[in-house]
């Protein structure tokens, strides 16, 4: 007798650094689900193309990350509220022909700053670096947990302002450039939301707004110190706190729209990192 298993993916480009095979095949095992997971590394001007032949051929989700998280939130004939308003998809969920698009990544953000880390975000001065689509995934949820203030620091200030214009009707945000003085607040999270430093960059980060009190977070992560933790660390950050949390915990997510159970991320999370 043939079992058949159910099909997911992530689909980027490029993609064959990503760790999410590795996480979702833990949880499968975990949760006792039957399942698979691909890499599929699809250029952009065949996003559309691959996502609906891997839904035709029996696919029942996908998660989407860079450079497609935007674009694929028009392929969605429903998105959730946290999609909308990211204006970014990193999950679909495939219910015969209709697709339902969602975004994990603020959630998966907030488990880990605040289960995980213990991070207390209500009345606290919070700095974003970096305007993309990373940013806009992270900034509601952050300001649903009443932060005192919200600051979106790009090296282009246009951009930063247009994000702060966008989420401002949920709580207070304003935008300034990487070079501009902060040294007015005290920040006691800055958030490094930008992949400047994994491409051999180092933006003008703002030494000025770390203070012995600040808590560091890159969304970004690898076995060894990222630039920005790095960066951090030497500039005095009470602490430096590299993404991987936030990955396993957004992954969660996913596999909770997709199975309907949610799997212990801090087993996963541990095997991950010592086996990555």
């Amino acid at each position: 007798m043939v079992i058949s298993v159910d099909r997911y993916g992530v689909m980027g480009y490029p993609v064959s650094h990503s760790r999410s095979p590795v996480i979702h095949r833990l949880f499968a095992l975990q949760t006792a689900q039957n399942m698979q997971y691909e890499l599929l590394q699809v250029p952009p001007e065949k996003l559309e193309s691959a996502v609906r032949q891997f839904q035709r051929t029996g696919g029942k989700g996908l998660n989407v990350t860079v450079p497609h998280k935007s674009e694929v939130a028009r392929l969605a004939d429903t998105l959730s509220d946290r999609a909308r308003s990211a204006g970014a998809v990193n999950t679909l969920v495939f219910d015969n022909d209709a697709i339902f698009g969602d975004n994990t990544d603020g959630v998966g953000l907030m488990r880990d700053l605040q289960q995980n880390l213990g991070i207390q975000l209500e009345g606290i001065n919070i700095l974003i670096l970096g305007a993309g689509g990373a940013t806009r995934g992270i900034v509601q949820p952050l300001l649903a947990a009443n932060p005192a203030s919200l600051t979106i620091a790009n090296r282009t200030l246009s951009r930063a302002k247009g994000l702060a214009d966008h989420f401002g009707a949920y709580g207070p945000v304003t935008a300034c450039r990487f070079e501009d003085d902060l040294s007015k607040t005290e920040f006691q999270l800055i958030i490094n939301a930008t992949s400047a430093g994994l491409k051999g960059e180092m933006p003008p980060y703002p030494e000025e707004a770390i203070t012995a009190s600040t808590q560091c977070y890159d969304l970004s992560y690898g076995l060894n110190p990222t630039p920005f933790s790095q960066w951090a660390a030497t500039h005095g950050a009470a602490r430096s706190v590299m993404g991987w949390g936030m990955l396993v915990e957004q992954a969660a997510e996913s596999f909770n729209l997709w199975r309907g159970t949610r799997p212990d991320t801090a087993a996963v999370l541990k095997q991950l990192i010592i086996t990555a």
